[in-house]
């Protein structure tokens, strides 16, 4: 990593990323209330988290490439605006349009932000460190969501919708830092040294560097998606858990999450290699996902709700980490696909998972099992160009 200005830069945008995420776990304690106050059924709240997901899926190609031409400070600058605006009509909001309005620009918000945010750590870090950085970066995104909720019930006690003017408050310092303190970032050339011309647009995602790591991307968030989506509700109808353990699960699994990025994420990558990590990530997470349908003491089904979060926590820094390696100056366009792959799977998972669940609690499961084992076999043909020469 470069001295001096770059640790300060890279604590300025985990910062912030902190920030942001705390803002969005705080709404989550009041979400049932709100429900309630406007006679709001279960499937309009769950259209509202699809127009969020939707929203980032559709705009995150096009902030990509934004991030790769306007600069990673100004797209940053727009997201943290953007989300600021999105929880405050949130808080003001009275009526359903209004709470979709502000779930759309929350989501295109997203995609402003995370492209941003990678392309800008790539650009600060060597190769050598950037596995480092990324993984404190997705250990950040998990803490504010794991601190945010508690946060957020604490705040409910003076007033339903103050959470939500507190998470547009943090996104406003938030914007504040990151004009004052963050210098746009000298973009990396490409270390791809090939005569081959690489294609344009769209095209580029099925460059063979890009592609196994894109459709690995989807694979394990529609796995992810799906297990945590109905994680709640799978353990509610198969072990009569409380929400008091439900909480703890979830917490606990969050923690450990986070721990793995900032203790294993960068010895692992440096002794296994994005790739292999990916791999080995996939196998673990296959297996903890397929043993949460055969445990049946509360200890165990502890454990393993505890420690099965830490294989996939692995997988989005490590493909994160080989993009930013591989992608030169086009680190933008790589963070948005990046969101989008995510954004994509986030979508489908809890959609197929929630029919799954209604034949039988434990069929989502065995199919993230089933999708997770896909993605092991395409990350047993996933070869670095480099590797290649």
């Amino acid at each position: 990593m470069n001295p001096g200005v770059s640790k300060m830069t890279l604590v300025i945008l985990l910062s912030n990323l902190f920030i942001s995420f705390i803002g969005i776990g705080l709404v989550i304690p009041v979400m049932p209330t709100i429900m309630n106050e406007m006679a709001l059924s279960g499937s309009i709240m769950g259209y509202m988290v699809a127009a969020f997901a939707l929203a980032q899926l559709i705009v995150s190609p096009i902030t990509g490439k934004w991030t790769d031409q306007f600069g990673r400070k100004k797209v940053l600058m727009i997201g943290l605006i953007l989300f600021s605006i999105s929880e405050l009509l949130f808080g003001l909001g009275k009526t359903v349009e209004m709470l979709f309005l502000s779930r759309i620009l929350g989501g295109i918000s997203g995609a402003f932000i995370m492209p941003a945010v990678t392309a800008f750590i790539a650009d600060i870090t060597t190769e050598r460190a950037r596995p480092k950085a990324l993984g404190y970066m997705s250990a950040a995104i998990n803490t504010g969501f794991i601190i945010g909720p508690g946060i957020g019930g604490f705040l409910t006690e003076f007033g339903t919708r103050t959470p939500f003017f507190i998470a547009a408050l943090l996104a406003c310092i938030a914007a504040t830092i990151s004009f004052l303190f963050l210098k746009e970032p000298t973009t990396r050339e490409s270390i791809e040294a090939t005569g081959d011309k690489i294609p344009t647009g769209i095209k580029r995602i099925f460059v063979p560097m890009y592609f196994f790591a894109f459709l690995l991307l989807f694979f394990s968030s529609f796995s992810l998606a799906s297990f945590e989506s109905l994680f709640s509700l799978f353990v509610d109808h198969k072990f009569n858990f409380t929400p008091k353990d439900i909480a703890i699960l979830v917490t606990g699994g969050g923690l450990f999450g986070a721990l793995a990025q900032v203790i294993l994420f960068d010895p692992l990558t440096k002794k296994l290699g994005e790739i292999g990590l990916v791999t080995y990530s996939l196998i673990v997470s296959a297996l903890l996902v397929f043993s949460m349908t055969v445990v049946n003491t509360y200890w165990s089904v502890m454990l393993t709700s505890c420690i099965v979060f830490i294989g996939f926590d692995l997988i989005r820094p490590a493909i994160t980490s080989y993009l930013s390696k591989h992608a030169g100056n086009e680190q933008g366009f790589v963070g948005g696909m990046n969101s989008m792959f995510t954004s994509l799977g986030n979508i489908m998972g809890p959609m197929i998972g929630g029919m799954l669940f209604d034949i039988n609690f434990n069929y989502p499961y065995y199919f993230a099992t089933i999708v997770l084992v896909i993605g092991i076999i395409f990350s047993l043909f996933w070869k670095s160009p480099l590797s290649s020469k």
